[in-house]
């Protein structure tokens, strides 16, 4: 079980079965259903329906071309449906992954011409069902590589128990002898503070924080606890709370976000020094979206600006000075960082954005997300985006590390504009384009480690 647990999705012999098989099943629907004598395009029903039964059929180049603009016109209409109508997404979703959507409905096409042509011939029912049953095998083997390759682009699942959330099922939950003791020794300052011979590992645990003033009930928080955390007495560590996109989850930053191994290799290179880094749910719900604001929608912000810190302080120990602090998150994520550090400089001193959008969203119009929000009062909505507070407020003292991938042009462009603003308003920043990512999480695990680089220069953990 630990095998198949550990199975690689994005690289390895599942990747090339999936291509095997969505090539062998692709290849099974063109023969099906527009190559084999008695296809849809050869038989006498589509002869019968052109006017003169006995003019040849269509050329099948002509019949391929033809599915392949129909795919892609029904995908973009869906597409369009999605982001514009019912505002499933805030952004238009990126090139690669429709790609592979165009060639999953291709194959659907294809099927469903496929077993036209068998129910319009003359053969025995056993003729019939043999060949549909292959066409329907075929058209899961193109569905199942659209799927993984779709995974592979975003990066969140790179294994199967990432895939079906026994990895994250088996963290436990925050013990006691993990919290922060009313009886037992105070943290001590970072800068006296010596490592032991002995330190073990850093541990992952979860946990449930209450939104006491906000009201606001968020999903577990995870929480990494770097070696040095387990050492008595324990040294007053910095913080990094972080957020993962819309829709998802907090448990995606260790997925996608590979967070444990990252931080993990960053405390081996610190002496048993790290974070205390909580991933917290801004959100509630895997397809809620409270835009990290205090609005009509839910009190997000006063959950991770005095919820958040108040229960990390009273639970665990850290430093309490917000120059310790720092927030972070990827997509949505980034954007509800980018909000916070605008809006509460004073409870966190740095943020890292990854593939930031320029502004919270809930759809693609912004009318659609202020009438939402706030009842159609684009002042009230305004006010608190990080664009605005930056053209209006200094944050000489603060710090930001921009990520996007090289392959992701809208969040790119959303990274120039974002990073040109905070340099103006006083920000320390850096920028990054992430090579050979897009809109994915492998932009994330692969700039995480020059974003703790920047945060442990911030913090005085590295020179």
């Amino acid at each position: 079980m630990d095998y198949l647990n550990d199975l690689r999705l994005v690289d390895g012999p599942v990747v090339w079965f999936t291509w095997f098989a969505g090539a062998a099943g692709l290849a099974y629907l063109l023969w099906h259903a527009v190559l084999r004598p008695t296809s849809f395009r050869n038989t006498a029903f589509r002869q019968r329906l052109r006017q003169e039964g006995q003019h040849p059929p269509v050329p099948a180049a002509v019949v391929v071309a033809a599915v392949i603009l129909l795919a892609a016109a029904l995908t973009a209409a869906v597409h369009w449906f999605l982001i514009y109508a019912i505002s499933v997404f805030a952004d238009e979703l990126p090139a690669e992954p429709l790609a592979w959507s165009v060639a999953a409905v291709v194959a659907l096409l294809l099927w469903l011409m496929g077993l036209a042509g068998l129910w319009a011939s003359r053969g025995s029912r056993t003729n019939r069902w043999r060949p549909s049953a292959a066409a329907t095998a075929a058209v899961l083997a193109v569905f199942l590589l659209a799927a993984a390759q779709i995974n592979i682009y975003f990066g969140l699942n790179h294994t199967v128990s990432d895939l079906t959330g026994t990895a994250v099922a088996r963290i436990q939950p925050l013990e006691a002898g993990l919290t922060r003791a009313a009886d037992g020794p105070a943290a001590i300052g970072l800068a006296h503070w010596q490592a032991p011979a002995d330190l073990p590992g850093g541990v992952v645990r979860r946990a449930v924080i209450p939104g006491t003033l906000s009201g606001f009930q968020s999903r577990e928080a995870y929480l990494y606890l770097p070696p040095a955390y387990q050492s008595s007495p324990r040294p007053a560590l910095p913080v990094l709370v972080l957020f993962s996109g819309q829709p998802g989850s907090p448990s995606d930053w260790h997925t996608g976000g590979a967070l444990r191994g990252r931080l993990d290799r960053f405390a081996a290179q610190h002496a048993g020094v790290a974070p205390v880094t909580v991933v917290v749910d801004p959100n509630g719900s895997p397809s809620g979206n409270t835009l990290c604001m205090d609005s009509r929608i839910a009190r997000a912000d006063t959950f991770l600006s005095r919820d958040v810190p108040d229960w990390i302080n009273r639970t665990l120990d850290v430093d309490p000075d917000s120059r310790q602090w720092a927030v972070g998150g990827f997509s949505f994520g980034g954007t509800c960082a980018m909000q916070m550090v605008t809006r509460h400089p004073d409870v966190y001193n740095a943020a890292l954005a990854f593939s930031s959008e320029n502004e919270p969203a809930l759809a693609k119009e912004r009318a659609k997300t202020i009438e939402a929000s706030f009842g159609a009062d684009t002042a009230a909505f305004d006010r608190q985006t990080p664009l605005n507070l930056m053209a209006e407020q200094r944050f000489d003292g603060h710090g930001v590390y921009f990520a996007a991938g090289d392959r992701d042009p809208e969040f790119t462009g959303y990274m120039d504009l974002l990073s040109d603003a905070a340099r103006r308003a006083g920000f320390s920043v850096e920028a990054h384009r992430i090579a050979n990512t897009g809109h994915s999480w492998d932009t994330v695990s692969n700039g995480l480690p020059g974003s703790l680089d920047f945060l442990a220069r911030r913090w005085g953990i590295s020179p």
